[in-house]
């Protein structure tokens, strides 16, 4: 009697069929990253760009540069606000240019405040100088580990004093636009102004304003005398201006002020 040999177990029944993934089972799609929200249109920044271009174009065209300067009146013949407000008919030029120089120096100190943090600045000042030392430390030592460590410290310090450099360009756009347009301005009252008017007493001497201070210098006396009321009124004016802005910080963040104008450092 022979035994009969058991059947091997064929491929399909040691494999079974393998069940189609259904729509249920398929992986989920990850969801989309939301995008971020479009920059918001601010009408600070617009003011600086375009004052910063209309300043470039003022300096590059003498006709607009000039046609801007009338609008604001330079004489009798040609009214405008300016004018009437401290132009006093071309009879106290000395006095116009001290005006003008005053309002130029207090609106780009308003500005040049308005967009400076004066303790952000103070504190980027003080660790750029804590960090040139230390890292003079490291290079002098020539360890490459101590080098490679400073490197974020420094990157970080270097985005930081971007965003305080950044800011102080946002006030250079209005302060070099009233630049150009006041001193063209008071170039234009002069200009216009009889040779009587022009004729100033200095230390005894007769001077013409619209002429040069020596044959070799070609500058107007007008432009050195309106260079010089303006130097005061910028350093009057950003001293108050930041004093006043420490003070309403260390209000703001209850400080004592006196710790607040230290932290800030340095002057105007």
């Amino acid at each position: 009697m022979t035994d009969e040999a058991e059947p091997l177990p064929s491929a399909e029944a040691e494999t079974p069929e393998a069940p189609l993934p259904s729509q249920e089972e398929a992986p989920a799609e990850k969801p989309a990253r939301p995008r971020p929200p479009p920059p918001q249109f601010k009408f600070s920044t617009f003011l600086y760009v375009f004052l910063g271009l209309l300043g470039l174009w003022m300096l590059i065209d003498q006709t607009a540069r000039n046609g801007i300067g009338y609008a604001l009146g330079v004489s009798n013949a040609h009214p405008g606000p300016l004018y009437w407000l401290i132009g006093f008919q071309s009879n106290y030029l000395l006095l116009t240019m001290a005006l003008a120089g005053a309002i130029e120096m207090l609106i780009t100190s308003v500005a040049y405040n308005y967009t400076t943090d004066w303790v952000k600045a103070a504190k980027v000042q003080k660790w750029s100088s804590a960090f040139r030392k230390v890292q003079m430390e490291a290079i002098r030592s020539g360890k490459k580990d101590r080098i490679a460590a400073l490197k974020p410290h420094q990157e970080r310090l270097t985005r930081l004093s971007g965003e305080v450099s950044i800011a102080q360009f946002k006030g250079m756009a209005i302060t070099y636009f009233l630049l150009i347009l006041i001193y063209t301005w008071v170039g234009l009252v002069i200009g216009q102004a009889t040779s009587l008017q022009q004729t100033i007493s200095l230390n005894g001497a007769s001077i013409d304003l619209f002429g040069f201070v020596t044959s070799s210098i070609h500058i107007p006396w007008w432009f050195l005398i309106f260079s010089i009321y303006t130097i005061p009124f910028s350093m009057v004016f950003r001293r108050i201006l930041k004093n006043l802005w420490l003070r309403r910080y260390a209000a703001e963040h209850h400080l004592p002020p006196a710790r607040s104008a230290g932290a800030a450092g340095g002057t105007a």
